[in-house]
């Protein structure tokens, strides 16, 4: 049986409430991956605890429930699925704090929450969690499960897409990040310089890096590669800088002598969690766990922006000091799997308005002006 069929066939067990009922009569038992059930019953008991939809109707095939659960493990990669799972909820606690049935909900309903959100969020974040919505409206409707999309037509803020706000590290403050990184006094030294260093010489997004196994190293024409699942699930093959790829090597081949196994047998996420108080280890590591290492690294080398960086911070200063280096903007915009070359320009506007900007040349004149001997 295919997922597909799995998933929606009459037959079908039912998962929407976090168990699994057994089969119909005469009905052969579903054989699906462990890791697959696995996942089909975490989203089932999440969707199961949405605010606003009601009781669970575990008889439906076709209710709301299920074919939210059918969306969200349908969605291209588990990043997606977790940013369209937690903006699907708030949402729904919004209607669930104005007793608004979500499936009765109107355009007007939308807009309200859109100004909401738009008091806390940037336009980026706040255009992003409309279009979850109104994603998940469309598979409904889709479906026959929903008359109308509030969210479709719902007023969305303007965004500068020619702007990035992020903040990022110049190139002397990049150097000694990555100087801190390798020289980190902690036990997890090692990976600290192989991870911080892949995510800063190849532009990766979080997800990308923690999503990635060791089995996506590989070697291409010469080069020691990392292949990532972009955004959509496209596969990308990055060539690893020659000392990063070597960082990336001793922290592997220390990890294996731990574990007491040859280097070409260990397996498993590319960079682990290590042992701590009563957890073993050996877990992948998550998006909050990159951001307090990062910050905690930049503020070892000392840059003030430090408390406020993240990855995607590590992601800007790729863009940004590939570019300073004379790369094509279209070569970065590869690295960088951006599909539209708007979203590359905007590193290079950022860049641009920084350097570039009159400030420091207008100090220089008014500083050579003052220094110059009276008539």
């Amino acid at each position: 049986m295919d997922d597909h069929a799995a998933l929606t066939g009459p037959d079908a067990a039912a998962v929407i409430d976090g168990r699994e009922a057994p089969p119909a009569e005469g009905a052969p038992a579903a054989s699906l991956p462990a890791p697959v059930t696995q996942r089909r019953l975490m989203l089932s008991e999440t969707v199961a605890a949405l605010p606003a939809l009601g009781p669970v109707d575990v008889t439906d095939a076709y209710g709301v429930h299920r074919l939210t659960a059918i969306w969200l493990e349908t969605r291209a990669s588990p990043a997606t699925r977790a940013a369209y799972r937690t903006d699907l909820h708030a949402w729904l606690t919004w209607c669930a704090e104005r007793r608004l049935n979500p499936l009765a909900a109107r355009r007007a309903d939308a807009d309200l929450y859109a100004a909401d959100l738009a008091a806390r969020f940037a336009a980026a974040t706040v255009a992003r969690k409309l279009s979850a919505v109104s994603a998940w409206y469309a598979y409904l409707i889709s479906n026959d499960a929903c008359e109308r999309n509030p969210a479709a037509a719902a007023d969305r803020p303007r965004r500068e897409r020619d702007v990035s706000s992020t903040i990022g590290l110049s190139r002397d403050e990049a150097a000694r990040f990555l100087a801190a990184a390798a020289a980190d006094d902690r036990p997890v030294r090692l990976r600290t310089a192989a991870l911080l260093g892949v995510m800063l010489t190849e532009g990766v997004r979080v997800a990308e890096i923690c999503g990635s196994d060791i089995a996506d190293l590989g070697y291409n024409r010469g080069w020691r590669t990392l292949t990532v699942t972009r955004k959509g699930g496209k596969r990308q093959m990055l060539p690893l800088a020659p000392p990063i790829a070597h960082a990336v090597e001793v922290y592997l081949a220390d990890r294996a002598a731990r574990a007491g196994v040859r280097p070409e047998d260990l397996a498993g996420p590319l960079f682990v969690t290590e042992p701590s108080g009563p957890h073993p280890g050996g877990g992948r590591l998550d998006r909050w766990a990159v951001t307090k290492l990062i910050r905690r690294i930049a503020r070892t080398a000392a840059i003030p922006s430090a408390t406020k960086l993240s990855a995607h911070s590590l992601r800007h200063t790729f863009a940004t000091l590939a570019l300073d280096a004379g790369a094509a903007l279209r070569d970065v915009q590869d690295a960088m799997g951006h599909a539209d070359p708007r979203t590359t320009r905007a590193y290079d506007r950022a860049r641009y308005a920084l350097d570039r900007h009159p400030a420091t040349r207008l100090m220089a004149f008014m500083n050579a002006a003052s220094t110059e001997a009276p008539y």
